[in-house]
């Protein structure tokens, strides 16, 4: 990282980035080059490792291209904020941000898609939703892909 006087290490502050972005951008790789959707998503911690989450269509380009490989990168970024200056040069930006990559899979356990759909629902409204294990038509109903980062690095201009 170039500039270490923005990196973020101390895992509380990492987390606290995870709780306040909403959508992360998915970039997986095609027969061109990247693709990038954004996308919500959840995410929770399991053994140090950070495991994110997004739901979707059973069929469509994201699953279609995880099927083929499974590398994926993530990016988060919130807390934007323009900094005013006298020049162009003195303008800056505040935000926070978190970069990584890991693998992507297609989620089939039904177990598995209750608890991330329940995840997700936490991450995005704060509250907590347990109809999924209720109703196992609902998981039946989208696709889950479940990225387990290997790598990720954070950054925070604040």
């Amino acid at each position: 990282m170039r500039r270490k006087d923005r990196e973020v290490t101390d895992q509380k502050e990492i987390q606290h980035i995870f709780d306040t972005c909403k959508v992360c951008r998915l970039g997986l790789q095609d027969e061109d080059g990247v693709y990038i959707v954004p996308v919500n998503y959840g995410y929770c911690m399991e053994n140090d490792t950070y495991i994110l989450y997004f739901h979707g269509a059973k069929e469509g380009k994201k699953i279609d291209l995880i099927q083929k490989n499974p590398r994926a990168g993530i990016e988060l970024d919130c807390g934007h904020e323009l900094v005013s200056g006298a020049t162009a040069c003195q303008y800056s930006y505040l935000y926070g941000s978190i970069i990584g990559k890991g693998r992507a899979e297609i989620v089939e356990d039904p177990q598995e898609k209750s608890k991330a759909l329940a995840v997700i629902m936490k991450h995005q409204t704060g509250r907590e939703f347990d109809e999924f294990e209720k109703n196992p038509k609902l998981e039946k109903t989208v696709a889950i892909i479940k990225v387990t980062l290997e790598e990720c690095s954070c950054k925070k201009h604040a």
